[in-house]
Order: C-alpha cells, then sequence, then structure tokens
C-alpha cells in the first residue's frame, strides 16, 4: 500500500487518501480475523518509453493503482480439532509456530479450541518482534513456556523456540512442511513432516508421515506408549524374578546338603518361564498408564527388583521349609527324596512365577479390575498346564530328574500359590502408596 498513490472504484480512478487506507488496512484486518491471508493487488501500467534501455524494472513499483484483495484460506484439516485434544488428552503440550499475522493465527487455533481467549497477563500469543525483543533474557524461557501461538516468526525463532523448551527439560516434537520449518524440524527431538512436503523439509525430519492427518500423530503416540509399558512389564519381571531365584539359591546353598535343583531343571524352568512371557508385547495397557508419558527411571527399576525379587524368594523359602521339616528331605544320601525335593522346587518355582505375571503386569487388581489379553491367558496358562505335567510323563520325568511329587502337597502347593499371590498384591499396594508408581 505504500507503493500505491490510487485507488480504482468501478471505472474511476481516484486518489487514495488517508481515509482510503485505513479503509483497507481494516478491511484487511478483518479478513484476517476470520482465518484469510489477505494480499494487495495494485496495478501499474509501463509505456515503452519507459522501459527502453531499462536492464531491470527496479523503481518502477511506484505510482501503483490499487485494484483490490486477495484472499486466501487455509482451513484446518477435519481431524485436526479432534487430534489435538486427543493429543492434550495424552499430556501433550500442543503449540503453534508460524510465520502467518496474529489475527490469523488466532482464528484457527480457536476453531481449534487450542487457545479460547488471550489474556495479556499470561502472554498466550505473541508476535516474532516481540518474542525477539526478549533474547537472552530468562523472560524469553518463561514467555516460551507458556504462550501457545507464536506469529510472524522467522525461521531460526522457530528453532529458539524448540530449543528453548528442551533447555526446560521438555521433549519436543516438530510438524512442519515448509522451508521455513527446517531449522525447527533439525533442532526437535522428532521432527515430523509429510511425504507432500518440501524436499529440504522431509531431509531435515526424523518421522515423514504418508498421509497428512493429524490423527496418525496421536495414534503413534498411543502406540509407543504401549510399546514401552509392555517393554518395562517384561524388564522388571524378568529381572525381578532372576534377582528373587539367584537370592533363593543363595540361601539353599548356605542351608541344604544338595542343590536344589539341577542346572537342566532349572534351564527348562527358565525356558518355559520365557515362553509364557513371549506374549507380553501384545498385552493390553490400563487406560491410566497411557494418559501421560513415562520416562525410565532407573532407580525405580532398581527398587523393583530388589523389592519384589526378595518378595518372590519367601515363597522358595517356604518349600525349603516345607520339604526339609515336613517330608523330611534333609540328605544328599537319599536319592529320592532329593528328587522329591527338586519336583516340589520345580512346580511351585514354576507356577508361581508365571502366575505373578497376572499381577506384575498391572498397578490394579487382576481379572477384577485390570484383565491381560487373550494372549497373556493362552501363554501363561498353557505354560503352566505343560509344567505341572512334566513329573507325571515318565520318559520326560526320567530324562530331566523328576519323580511324581507328593500327593500331599498338591494340595499344599495349591495354598502356596494362593498366599503367595496376596503377598504380591499386598505388597504391590505398599509400593505404589509411598512411589505412586508402579511401572
Amino acid at each position: 500500500m505504500s507503493l500505491a498513490s490510487h485507488v480504482r472504484i468501478g471505472n474511476e480512478v481516484i486518489a487514495l487518501d488517508e481515509k482510503i487506507r485505513g479503509d483497507l488496512s481494516k478491511r484487511a484486518a478483518d479478513f484476517n480475523c476470520e482465518g484469510y491471508r489477505a494480499i494487495l493487488l495494485a496495478t501499474r501500467t509501463l509505456y515503452d518509453h519507459e522501459i527502453e534501455g531499462l536492464n531491470s524494472y527496479h523503481g518502477l513499483d511506484s505510482q501503483l493503482i490499487v485494484e483490490g484483495l486477495l484472499t486466501f484460506l487455509d482451513p484446518p484439516k477435519d481431524d485436526a480439532k479432534f487430534s489435538i485434544a486427543r493429543l492434550q488428552k495424552l499430556g501433550i503440550d500442543c503449540r503453534v509456530l508460524t510465520g502467518d499475522n496474529l489475527d490469523v493465527a488466532m482464528k484457527v487455533c480457536r476453531s481449534l479450541e487450542l487457545v479460547v481467549e488471550i489474556d495479556d497477563e499470561y502472554l498466550q500469543a505473541i508476535k516474532g518482534p516481540d518474542l525477539a525483543k526478549l533474547e537472552g533474557t530468562d523472560e524469553f524461557d518463561r514467555v516460551v513456556k507458556h504462550c501457545k501461538i507464536f506469529a510472524k516468526l522467522t525461521p531460526i525463532q522457530k528453532g529458539q523456540v524448540v530449543t528453548s523448551l528442551q533447555k526446560q527439560k521438555e521433549v519436543v516434537g516438530m510438524l512442519g512442511d515448509g522451508i521455513n520449518d527446517c531449522v525447527a524440524l533439525r533442532a526437535a527431538d522428532v521432527g515430523i513432516s509429510v511425504d507432500t512436503a518440501a524436499d529440504v523439509a522431509k531431509d531435515c525430519a526424523d518421522v515423514i508421515l504418508t498421509q497428512k492427518e493429524l490423527t496418525i500423530i496421536a495414534d503413534s503416540v498411543v502406540i509407543g506408549r504401549i510399546t514401552q509399558g509392555n517393554t518395562i512389564k517384561y524388564i522388571k519381571m524378568v529381572i525381578s524374578s532372576n534377582f528373587g531365584n539367584v537370592f533363593s539359591v543363595l540361601i539353599a546353598s548356605a542351608w541344604l546338603p544338595f542343590n536344589p535343583m539341577t542346572g537342566l531343571q532349572m534351564l527348562v524352568q527358565n525356558v518355559l518361564y520365557d515362553v509364557s512371557q513371549i506374549a507380553i508385547p501384545w498385552d493390553n495397557m490400563d487406560a491410566e498408564d497411557l494418559e501421560a508419558p513415562q520416562r525410565w527411571q532407573i532407580w525405580d527399576l532398581l527398587r523393583f527388583i530388589i523389592i519384589l525379587g526378595l518378595t518372590s524368594s519367601t515363597i522358595d523359602l517356604s518349600t525349603f521349609i516345607i520339604n526339609w521339616f515336613y517330608y523330611g528331605v534333609q540328605s544328599a544320601e537319599d536319592i529320592t527324596s532329593v528328587k522329591v525335593f527338586h519336583t516340589h522346587w520345580f512346580l511351585q518355582s514354576l507356577l508361581t512365577q508365571t502366575i505373578v505375571v497376572h499381577l506384575l503386569r498391572t498397578a490394579k487388581w487382576p481379572v477384577i479390575q485390570s484383565r491381560a489379553s487373550k494372549a497373556i491367558y493362552f501363554s501363561t496358562t498353557g505354560i503352566m498346564v505343560i509344567g505341572y505335567l512334566l513329573p507325571y510323563i515318565p520318559p520326560i520325568a526320567n530324562l530331566l530328574g523328576f519323580t511324581r511329587p507328593k500327593p500331599s502337597y498338591i494340595g499344599l502347593l495349591g495354598l502356596q500359590v494362593f498366599l503367595y499371590c496376596l503377598e504380591v498384591q499386598v505388597v504391590k499396594l505398599l509400593y505404589i502408596k509411598p512411589f505412586h508408581r508402579w511401572l
């Protein structure tokens, strides 16, 4: 507009005075508030004598005649509002970084319910020039932390916003498809682009979506959290179980005059237990565990392993006591009795390790409040049945050094399994109370 001197109204060209300039500016602002980008179109007729001998047209863009306004609308995709609401429900804070003016950005964000209203006290929106004045100050990080809308940003400023959030211990994902987004895409922990984006943007991205839909990002977040949650389940179950077994063997070596189980028996038990956990990647996750992102915490892992490992050793110790005092297995010379001891501990250890998967996989009451996937039920039930039958199949029992368990021990075994499940559930409730987490 600063290059124009006249305006065309109908077939008449009149001088562009301050009133008309103000009207045009207001009309453009009104378009912006409706979400339209507005471009002023102006012309000038050039005659041959004006351009003869010129090497460029520099300087000829003056005394222009305003013809009107061009408006462009780039509405959000149909799934955008639902996807942003879903991401926010998953604990992901959504921001808009754009080179467009603030009015356009505000219109779009209000339609997405990302920002309902602007409160100047809390600075939910800021322009690039205003943000530039805060560079190098603590106020810059505070504003970046709180703002939802960043308008009129330069490419460098987009990158500065990302790095400021990272400096404040945030994990940042950046979605962009233009050249202006490259700095931020490169700086983000996860740069996301689409296959229709500019080539340089795709080169800077870590993930390229084959469909331009925000629902894919929300779905990916959920899948990622399920994967991480089930991975943590597996690690905590296996290591705590192994730690408990090692501790039990240590107790047995200091007490018993014979090995509590042969190396082959222990190998078979571990193989069966590992097979029962093959289905964990297909397990269900409780909705509460998907609501917020979880970070790996090594101290939480170690704490879990020690507490649950020692808990699992108590049931092993009860089996040692039953066999030592009730069945009188106290001498390594009595081979038959030692086999009975081996068989009893094998059954107890395998059954309790396998069934406790259902207790360890959730912070809730298993079956009642949280049910495992069908794959988990199938794998654990199948392994428990197979493990229980091994001592009753003569060729396999002879090969592994088993004998049939004492008939009276079957009842004791059922009681042990029940009491152990109850013990683990109590320990779980006591564990969650001070530490406020389970997995």
